[in-house]
């Protein structure tokens, strides 16, 4: 989980994601009017996830106004352009995301987080791939082993929706944030056909202006 500043100016956005990428990046050029995959990869901190790198452009210019946000668009390259068109995320309030969110899609949530810390108090299993030897197997396993979790609501209604991200020291604040991530499968037991519903895997969060 990455906390993103949001961009608040055109030029300063471009300044950012033009940027020449890594240093072994070395057909990139910093400056050159073109945002590459490697360049925004870099300023997200990811390398070949084109998803979460739309994910990540898709929040920090999320304060931009559209015809800013278009001028960015038009600096992409056709590789670029072509996954964003692919991966816009939705954008929607907890109470939405119980009806429309999308498994696999990506969404950015707005809402106020409260963390789940009691195993008692929650319920829910996800997959996990395991290797052995040269063979990948699934494992269930409870969420709130893997991730912090957290239900996230909003001012409207009384609806909460689950997001997670992984164990880390650092703790979402309880206060009014917008969350990224992409939807996963959460299985009420551990057994495979167990009933299911999703939750939001982060992978980005900024706070509101």
């Amino acid at each position: 989980m990455k906390k993103v500043n949001v961009y608040q100016y055109v030029d300063e956005a471009i300044a950012s994601l033009d940027n020449g990428g890594r240093f072994y990046n070395i057909l990139t050029k910093a400056n050159d009017g073109v945002i590459s995959q490697a360049e925004l990869g870099k300023v997200g901190g990811v390398f070949n996830d084109i998803q979460k790198m739309i994910l990540f452009f898709e929040l920090a210019t999320s304060e931009l106004a559209e015809s800013n946000k278009m001028v960015l668009l038009s600096k992409m390259e056709d590789k670029l352009k072509k996954g964003y068109h692919k991966f816009t995320p939705q954008k929607m309030i907890p109470s939405e995301a119980i009806g429309k969110g999308v498994l696999s899609s990506s969404a950015i949530l707005t809402g106020i987080p409260e963390m789940i810390t009691s195993k008692t108090d929650f319920n829910g299993f996800i997959m996990v791939p395991v290797m052995t030897g040269k063979t990948t197997t699934f494992i269930m396993v409870p969420l709130i082993d893997a991730y912090d979790i957290y239900e996230l609501k909003d001012d409207l209604h009384s609806e909460t929706f689950i997001i997670a991200h992984a164990k880390s020291k650092e703790k979402l604040p309880n206060k009014k944030i917008k969350v990224a991530g992409v939807f996963k499968e959460l299985k009420a037991g551990m057994e495979e056909n167990s009933n299911a519903k999703m939750f939001l895997e982060m992978v980005y969060y900024s706070d509101l202006p």
